[in-house]
């Protein structure tokens, strides 16, 4: 028996330098702008097609009424010359001048604004990541399709719905990713629309046929054949569906001979596919990254809680915190994780932004074998680095971290600037090189990453927050911020209670900036200790 399968095809970006407008929002923004112009030019069009019809209107009126009093009596309306001459002048020159106006092209202008504008236009990849993104969110806050279909997101200022036909594409980017619950979800999703009426371009036989598919696929046999049936009753003649419910009538006739004659110990096994539902994670955090960024399974108890303070602090009687020291609150005990409050100011925020705009590019990971710089699937943002020497805000901000935290910045990375797009996110990871990775940072010459500085730019209306799934913790952010722990144990070894992530952001635009600071230049501010793990 043939399976009949529908193939969706996905193009391939044109361009591997294709900015990815999905894994940043900072960038999007200037899409609205490009459609703005767009509609703007659209708007010129239609007036100056409205503009000929009206031409063409009053020319039709005259004519109407002039042909109208002509009809009545010809031979005396041409009689007079007047007319006659007018009537030769009509024919020969002013039918042809309207024809031309009727040809004339009004569209060029927005032709051409348009066509200069496209090859700024997000492509396939992104709207396909765009697409996996909303999934993406779906899981994390365990938001069923409804909640998203209605825009019921927390924390929106614009509400935004669904179409079904929007669904019906969701539900199609999860099929052409073998992604068969997601597939059920949307698909299921676009049928409930349309069954309440909704007027769409998609209709229920293309949908119910992802969705018989998409069931069946996940082990579901008796479902699959009651939405095949469904199908066949829109469209009798429906060539897959046909195929499919003779395939499928087979395999439960063939599942009932199986359980009649075989024995009690094997009379539940079945010849369907086995139930999949969520594709096996390569992140075996997966449940606890989660529940961290929901805000739930913080491990915090009232105990370790009384023990963390809040305090004023001058970095060790520095001179510039001795008058106005820094504001700082303990965040967590073990990995000890600080947060720094109104240590970067609005206005430095918005000229690191400035500075960081025109030069984001899609982040990247380096390699733990090759040590090369790559771009991967769970870390979806886009990032610029600032260098100290060109402009003084960037280096006052470095000199501010080596005040407060005593440790020495001319070793450490340049500025990280990241924002992050349509559910942007890092997954679990660590900062530093761990002993499989020994070439890691070898070409910067200054060690492994001793602590990590986080300034959060932007705050986050829903989602965004830095989890550690290793002890439980979550900080969320909050513009003006800035948070900081260590990465390695005094003795130079990894902690890996630091393992963290950047949750997906739900709704909002997240920005921020990070300085990870190495061990080269620290030896006498933070000294070896003789225990591994302090």
């Amino acid at each position: 028996m043939i399976w009949y399968i529908l193939i969706i095809g996905i193009l391939l970006p044109q361009s591997l330098a294709h900015p990815g407008f999905f894994t940043s929002i900072g960038q999007m923004t200037d899409l609205i702008h490009t459609e703005k112009d767009l509609v703007t030019s659209l708007k010129d069009y239609i007036k100056a097609e409205e503009d000929k019809l009206e031409q063409i209107k009053k020319w039709a009126e005259k004519l109407d009424r002039l042909t109208s009093t002509a009809t009545k009596d010809p031979e005396g309306f041409v009689g007079h010359p007047v007319n006659a001459f007018k009537l030769m002048k009509r024919l020969n020159t002013e039918w042809s001048e309207l024809e031309n106006l009727v040809l004339k092209d009004m569209s060029d202008g927005f032709i051409s604004n348009l066509t200069i504008q496209r090859q700024y236009f997000p492509n396939d990849e992104d709207q396909v990541g765009a697409a996996k993104a909303l999934l993406r969110l779906q899981d994390t806050y365990n938001l069923d399709t409804d909640t998203i279909s209605k825009g019921n997101l927390p924390g929106v200022k614009h509400k935004s719905f669904l179409t079904a036909e929007d669904c019906f594409e969701l539900g199609k980017v999860a099929y052409t990713e073998a992604d068969y619950y997601h597939t059920e979800l949307w698909m299921e999703q676009a049928l409930r629309q349309l069954d309440e009426g909704e007027i769409s371009t998609i209709d229920k036989v293309s949908v119910l046929d992802y969705l018989s598919y998409a069931v069946y696929q996940q082990g579901d046999l008796d479902k699959a054949l009651v939405l095949t049936k469904k199908l066949l009753e829109l469209d009798p003649e429906h060539q897959r569906a046909n195929g499919n419910l003779k395939y499928f009538e087979y395999i439960m006739a063939k599942e009932k001979d199986v359980n009649k004659s075989a024995s009690d110990d094997r009379s539940d096994q079945k010849t369907t596919p086995k139930k999949k539902g969520v594709a096996v994670d390569y992140l075996p955090e997966r449940q606890k990254y989660e529940m961290l960024c929901r805000g739930e399974g913080i491990k915090m108890t009232p105990r370790r809680q009384k023990k963390l303070f809040c305090r004023y602090h001058d970095g060790n009687r520095n001179p510039k915190f001795i008058l106005a020291p820094a504001k700082q609150e303990d965040e967590w005990d073990k990995p000890r994780i600080i947060r720094f409050h109104d240590i970067i100011s609005d206005a430095e925020i918005e000229i690191v932004k400035d500075l960081a705009k025109p030069r984001l590019r899609r982040a990247t990971i380096s390699n733990p074998i090759t040590g090369d710089l790559e771009t991967v699937h769970y870390r979806i943002s886009k990032s610029a680095w600032l260098s100290g020497y060109e402009n003084p805000v960037v280096s006052r901000i470095n000199m501010r971290i080596q005040d407060l935290t005593g440790l020495d910045v001319s070793t450490a990375e340049e500025l990280q600037v990241a924002n992050y797009g349509v559910g942007g996110q890092y997954e679990p990871h660590f900062d530093f090189a761990r002993k499989d990775e020994p070439d890691a940072f070898k070409e910067l010459g200054t060690g492994n990453r001793i602590a990590t500085w986080l300034f959060y730019m932007s705050d986050v209306s829903a989602g965004g927050a830095t989890v550690f799934p290793e002890v439980g913790a979550s900080v969320w952010p909050k513009k003006g911020t800035a948070v900081f722990w260590y990465n390695l144990f005094a003795s130079g070894e990894g902690d890996y209670s630091t393992r963290h992530a950047a949750c997906p952001v739900l709704v909002g635009n997240k920005w921020v900036s990070n300085k990870w600071l190495h061990e080269r230049g620290q030896e006498f501010r933070r000294p070896c200790t003789l225990s591994e793990l302090e």
